[in-house]
């Protein structure tokens, strides 16, 4: 009996602090609503595979995030979807910053190139990206050779996946007109 009286008086302990806070943004209310809604937030980051420290650190970022921006919330109303948009943003900058994969490479597999020669397919393959510019060449190296997603690479060069999508994009269209030559298969138009 005493467990269900606890569950059934958190919505309006929640709305209680919530209210509070929003009416008067003070360092006690904080505390109030930081007590009452972190154990939610550090549930909901374990439920998407979060450790437990990580939790707690994703948990005070998100809370830090609305002691600073409340007074920019329109409809109190939404306060809890508000929220949790917070944690789901920090959760999405977090596996951002996190999702690139460092491979390592033993040394005995790199071919010195200086005592071996290229396969053709090697050679052309730099002869023909010399005709992009860097960014470029290093967009389409970074896809297509080394298979990364548009979002890594974008995480990795602190650049708008837009960016790197119009870099590969524009790469191929220029190698594209490079590559029409006898003996490569061509595209029939629809």
């Amino acid at each position: 009996m005493i467990k269900s009286t606890i569950v059934n008086d958190r919505p309006r302990r929640e709305a209680a602090a919530m209210e509070t806070f929003l009416q008067s943004p003070n360092e006690e209310s904080f505390t109030e609503l930081f007590l009452t809604l972190t154990p939610q937030l550090v549930s909901f980051f374990r439920s998407h595979g979060c450790a437990m420290d990580l939790s707690e650190d994703l948990s005070q970022e998100v809370m830090l995030t609305v002691y600073r921006k409340a007074v920019q919330l329109r409809d109190r109303t939404r306060f809890r979807a508000w929220l949790f948009t917070i944690a789901r943003h920090a959760l999405y900058r977090h596996h951002g910053k996190h999702s690139v994969e460092v491979v390592a490479i033993d040394s005995q597999d790199i071919v010195d190139t200086r005592t071996k020669p290229m396969a053709p397919s090697a050679f052309e393959f730099h002869h023909w990206m010399t005709f992009l510019e860097s960014n470029e060449r290093e967009a389409l190296t970074l896809r297509f050779v080394e298979e990364w997603e548009y979002h890594e690479i974008a995480a990795a060069k602190a650049i708008p996946i837009g960016t790197v999508q119009w870099r590969v994009f524009n790469a191929k269209k220029k190698l594209a007109t490079r590559l029409k030559g006898p003996g490569l298969p061509r595209r029939k138009a629809a």
